[in-house]
């Protein structure tokens, strides 16, 4: 945030700023495939919409302001961000990835790039003495999520990086779940960040979107030199939407924090709910980590009810709250990740994580919370086996 002392102000201003042809205060959407030249060699800056988009390019300026960065990238979805970022590295080399992370990351990697010989090896990235261990020679880069998905594990980023700078690799964060609102990785020292911009940076579940951004000018020169080459890239209208909803990405996350933080607790002390996952609770694990790295606890949770409690019945029987894909829209969306979004993970490894077949992962709205709270008693209630 190069231009405000505040957040809350470059969300709305940083980046590029309106349209200086005609005063208009948002960046026009530049609905084109391609630019007039006026001659061999001559053109404006723009030649292609793949190479560059004025939309686009005032997309990619924000995010790499806002998170403190060298250079932004959009892509047309965060695994299309994920996997560009990847094609970073070459067939032998191998990335660390954390214990519990996104299912999709977890199978392009092992159903995809391990086809062209870049491997991988899980690890718990959230004990530090551990993960160095793991690193050898072919190791190029750590991978990590942190609250991490779907138990919000911690990570020490700061100590990620550390690691990785002595060995000479590569630190990647997803910061999806905190968005640079509540955490800003590249401040830790991190190398990259990656976002599924479809979450919390969109907010309102109609785009899907993934933004990267980078701390070093040469790995920006590379990453741009990806993104043209395959070319994954985000279209100025979702560009446009993207950039909007950027602008109330504070306000939004304010009241979604707010609610989420009074739902931890409701869900703590509820009788049903046999053991809760949130950061922001003062007994989660890496607790003191994330105060010292995030704003707060953020959004996300994940809780498992009592044996007694058929999870099947819950699902069906929430009004409110949506049983759906994805998180960081609105309204409140509650899933089971074993599944759906880390099915893809094998369940052997899954068991060894945490990520059991009772898991309930929770995107917390910004409805009304006495309304979350009434759907959330009603479906566990006619849950209970009896």
């Amino acid at each position: 945030m190069s231009n405000y002392k505040n957040i809350d102000s470059a969300l709305i201003h940083g980046g590029i700023y309106g349209d200086k042809t005609t005063g208009a205060v948002n960046v026009p959407i530049y609905q084109t495939s391609t630019y007039e030249q006026s001659g061999l060699g001559e053109n404006t800056g723009w030649e292609y919409s793949r190479t560059g988009n004025p939309t686009r390019a005032a997309l990619e300026a924000l995010i790499a302001e806002l998170e403190g960065g060298t250079a932004g990238f959009a892509f047309s979805s965060g695994m299309a961000a994920i996997t560009t970022v990847l094609g970073l590295f070459r067939s032998g080399d191998k990335v660390i990835i954390s214990s519990n992370v996104y299912g999709g990351t977890f199978r392009v990697l092992d159903r995809v790039f391990n086809n062209f010989g870049l491997e991988y090896e899980i690890a718990d990235t959230s004990d530090l003495d551990a993960l160095e261990q793991h690193i050898t020679p072919d190791v190029k880069a750590i991978l990590v999520e942190s609250p991490a998905n779907p138990l919000l594990t911690i990570t020490d980023l700061a100590g990620v990086a550390a690691i990785a700078k002595a060995h000479g690799i590569l630190s990647i964060v997803d910061n999806t779940f905190m968005t640079p609102y509540l955490q800003r990785p590249i401040e830790l020292g991190a190398d990259i960040v990656i976002h599924s911009a479809t979450k919390y940076l969109g907010g309102h579940s109609d785009l899907i979107a993934g933004l990267v951004v980078v701390k070093d000018k040469a790995i920006a020169e590379r990453l741009a030199f990806l993104q043209n080459a395959t070319g994954g890239v985000l279209g100025p209208f979702d560009s446009f939407l993207l950039i909007r909803g950027i602008k109330t990405l504070g306000v939004r996350l304010d009241r979604h924090v707010e609610n989420a933080q009074k739902a931890a607790q409701f869900l703590k002390n509820h009788k049903a709910v046999k053991k809760i996952y949130y950061p922001g609770l003062p007994e989660a694990q890496g607790y003191e980590i994330n105060r010292r790295q995030a704003k707060n606890g953020g959004v996300m949770m994940s809780f498992e009810l009592y044996e007694n409690y058929d999870i099947r019945k819950f699902f069906k029987s929430l009004r409110l709250i949506a049983l759906a894909e994805s998180l960081g829209g609105v309204e409140s969306l509650v899933c089971h990740p074993a599944s759906m979004t880390h099915a893809s993970i094998p369940k052997d490894i899954r068991d060894k994580v945490g990520i059991t077949e009772g898991l309930i992962r929770l995107s917390i709205g910004i409805e009304n919370i006495d309304d979350l709270f009434a759907d959330l008693e009603q479906a566990i209630e006619k849950s209970e086996v009896k």
